[in-house]
């Protein structure tokens, strides 16, 4: 059993108003004025061409820094090694504001490399998977990450270009940063960089020269969040000794099958999972995870069961629990499993981890950005709850950022076969996106058209 971590913390705040002055709320008409849903959709389709997997993102993030230039923005490609890296852009203000960070992570989920990817992707690669942006009949936008990442570039490009082409006047800068290396991955096999995945382009960016004073992370759920869940990764071993031999008879007391013992473990594993869950739920996050990955014997060798069977996991965290608690409730999990099994051998091993982070509710940024969702949507703002999906939003916190996060309700006309899973990841409406950019331009307005002290900073050094 998990230990209790269902700790009392908000899961719905007030959102205190801040009125916008009539000099501000001019800026955001005219900003307003200038979302372009047709310059959004053809700027989706091009970023979702130019295919960028974890850890190979140059081309997608060279192009993003050309794109941020053509706006005016001062901009670069900031490299991490000669195929990752990240764009940079700053729309600058007066300097007696903000620095307020618009985010998105570029990378991808899939390699589409078929020995890579399938069948474990699925059977074939349908359109939606593949780095071929293109509109269907309904005018949405279908390719790899149409939705996410890429459309989530989208709305931030989408913000960026209303907001520079009305040239609304800022105290603040908006600094704007698209990092590679956001995906709950590893890199890929013979990959030239083992140093990809797990929030590392957004944490290189934070740590080479670009800051802020707070910010809005991109990323689907339409509502604003202040927190998210980190991860776990565990590998289970299974087994020790030597490998078998199919035409052995199963009755003798010799007999051992790794590959069975292991389905076993993953049936207990996915039982502890729903105890886990619960005790682990705090406030807007209810900790999720799966084992995903089973590996064990030779492809070119079915007559001999392994001698060992591996299992992978992963193992969502909340944001008041540490990878080390977590680490420790999976080792009891284990104790579990092999006293009620003690014919089994299990090993076991953490091989990454990703702390969760939060930012407080009342944080200016927070608030700012419910702001903007109550002004776009003419309602109340209520927090979604029940939330297990890991961002780069948790990395940027826990690097000193509050960051607000806000996206995209689930796309329109998606096929029920593409939303399995993962949601309908390249499927992306566009209205919805320019819904997200116009919460994005009213939190720049609402912040980097105030002094630093307004918005609960102190006063720009000298």
């Amino acid at each position: 059993m998990a230990t209790k971590q269902n700790i009392s913390v908000p899961t719905d705040v007030e959102v205190k108003q801040a009125p916008l002055s009539a000099k501000q709320q001019q800026w955001l008409e005219a900003a307003y004025a200038q979302v372009s849903e047709d310059r959004m959709r053809e700027f989706c389709v091009e970023v979702v061409s130019l295919h960028s997997p974890t850890g190979f993102e140059r081309d997608a993030s060279e192009w993003m820094a050309d794109q941020m230039k053509a706006l005016g923005m001062d901009a670069f490609y900031q490299p991490m090694d000669d195929n990752s890296g990240n764009a940079v852009g700053y729309y600058r203000g007066t300097g007696d504001g903000p620095h307020m960070l618009l985010y998105a992570p570029i990378d991808t989920h899939l390699d589409i490399v078929e020995e890579y990817d399938l069948p474990w992707a699925g059977p074939e690669f349908r359109e939606d998977m593949l780095p071929q942006g293109h509109i269907d009949e309904h005018g949405n936008v279908i390719g790899l990450g149409s939705n996410n990442p890429k459309g989530m570039v989208t709305a931030i490009w989408g913000a960026l270009d209303a907001i520079t082409r009305a040239g609304v006047p800022l105290k603040g800068t908006i600094v704007a940063g698209f990092a590679g290396g956001g995906m709950p991955v590893k890199a890929p096999p013979n990959s030239p960089t083992e140093n990809a995945g797990l929030g590392s382009g957004v944490s290189y960016m934070l740590n080479h020269g670009v800051s802020a004073d707070f910010g809005i992370i991109s990323k689907p759920g339409y509502a604003v969040a202040w927190e998210e869940v980190g991860l776990c990764w565990f590998k289970v071993t299974v087994g020790r000794g030597y490998i078998g031999y199919a035409g052995r008879p199963h009755d003798v007391p010799e007999y051992k099958n790794t590959i069975l013992e292991a389905a076993k473990v993953t049936l207990e594993l996915e039982e502890w999972l729903q105890e886990y869950s619960k005790a682990n739920t705090s406030g807007l996050c209810t900790p999720w995870g799966a084992v995903s990955v089973v590996r064990g014997g030779w492809p070119h060798k079915p007559s001999f069961p392994p001698a060992a069977t591996e299992l992978l996991m992963d193992v969502r965290v909340n944001p008041r629990s540490s990878t080390a608690d977590v680490k420790e409730q999976f080792a009891r999990a284990i104790e579990d499993i092999q006293a009620r099994h003690p014919e089994m051998h299990l090993e076991w091993e953490m091989f990454g981890s990703y702390p969760g982070a939060s930012t407080d509710p009342e944080h200016w940024v927070i608030q700012s950005a419910m702001r903007g969702w109550e002004h776009v949507e003419g309602q109340t703002h209520h927090a979604r709850v029940g939330t297990s999906g890991q961002t780069d939003a948790s990395a940027i916190r826990n690097l000193g950022v509050p960051m607000a996060r806000v996206g995209q309700p689930a796309a329109l006309n998606v096929p029920a076969e593409w939303v399995n899973g993962l949601g309908g990841m390249g499927v992306a409406h566009i209205p919805h996106l320019a819904d997200v950019a116009k919460i994005l331009i009213y939190a720049v307005i609402d912040s980097c058209m105030r002094t630093r002290a307004e918005v609960g900073l102190g006063e720009a050094a000298p």
